[in-house]
């Protein structure tokens, strides 16, 4: 009697299809609708000098992404990055006004982030309390700070080559703070993907349970990364203060926002263990000169943060859809 039972094997997708799938590779094609769309609608788009100008726009919030990067990897998130700009750019100010040199300002804000990130690491990793909560927290916090200490006033008296970090170019035409952008991409992306410190970071954000019983001291690693992640956010306070040669205490507001889409965006899943800097890369230039291509035909910021707030939906929505198309 013949078995109707058969067998059918299990046939691997084209390499092609998974080619044209990976995220990074819809980022390019993304970047490359943008690029084609303003460079329609402005002439003056793709000026290599206006090109390079607009880097401005995006080098801090980028620099930033790159350490929001590991937090959101190990399943952890950061959102008092721009309360901690605020307080640092704060005490810079009020350095400055007593007279302090230019080394002494840099040392101030770095200290700033660093100990405003340890202070948030501190207090996640002893009482264990979830990220989200704590940086909720420390945002208002930091960001009350600097409104108790200036309210309404702002601080302008810093030295004249203070401006150097936020303004200068290299080679006379690379912004300095661009430049500054794609060295620590460079760096970032060989320590989270060649390191074992990075493969480290990874097995946190895919299981903190198994990685601390396979011996990785999971909350040591949550407490560097809190720490760096303030360190970045300082040495953003330098640039960003350096550039626009003012402190308020509304600098820098709701740019946690836009860190995070940009992570987000560059393919790190929002519940952590997986994502990689090269997206990151890309999804910076994606948000970098879509924001530029709209402030050329003169949109209201408001405007600009209903397409933030859509890509980062998007962000999150598509790679879910993805997966269910193909597991159907």
């Amino acid at each position: 009697m013949t078995s109707l039972r058969y067998e059918v094997a299990d046939r691997k997708r084209p390499a092609a299809l998974d080619f044209w799938l990976r995220w990074e590779v819809l980022l390019l094609v993304l970047l490359a609708a943008v690029m084609v769309v303003n460079s329609r609608l402005s002439p003056w788009f793709l000026d290599y000098y206006n090109l390079m100008d607009s880097t401005f726009n995006f080098s801090e919030k980028a620099i930033m992404a790159l350490a929001m990067t590991l937090i959101i990897v190990t399943r952890d998130i950061d959102l008092s990055v721009a309360s901690i700009i605020a307080l640092a750019s704060v005490l810079m100010g009020l350095a400055a006004q007593a007279g302090a040199g230019i080394p002494l300002l840099v040392v101030i804000g770095l200290a700033t982030g660093l100990l405003a990130g340890l202070a948030n690491g501190l207090i996640i990793t002893r009482f264990q309390i979830p990220a989200i909560v704590v940086t909720i927290g420390t945002m208002s916090l930091f960001r009350g700070i600097a409104y108790v200490v200036l309210g309404d006033t702002a601080i302008t008296a810093y030295p004249a080559g203070f401006s150097w970090f936020g303004q200068s170019y290299l080679m006379w035409s690379i912004p300095f703070e661009f430049a500054l952008f794609l060295g620590l991409t460079a760096v970032f992306g060989f320590v989270l993907h060649f390191t074992t410190t990075g493969r480290r970071i990874f097995a946190i954000g895919n299981n903190p349970t198994a990685a601390r019983f396979s011996g990785i001291p999971v909350d040591r690693y949550r407490l560097a990364l809190f720490a760096l992640n303030g360190l970045i956010a300082g040495l953003a306070a330098i640039l960003l203060t350096s550039r626009i040669g003012s402190t308020r205490p509304n600098i820098a507001a709701g740019w946690e926002l836009e860190v995070i889409t940009m992570v987000v965006l560059g393919g790190v899943s929002i519940v952590g263990g997986s994502g990689t800097i090269s997206g990151v890369f890309i999804a910076v230039f994606v948000l970098g000169m879509m924001t530029f291509g709209l402030s050329l035909m003169n949109v209201p910021g408001i405007v600009m943060s209903v397409f933030v707030g859509t890509l980062l939906i998007a962000s999150i929505a598509v790679p879910i859809l993805i997966r269910r198309a193909l597991r159907r």
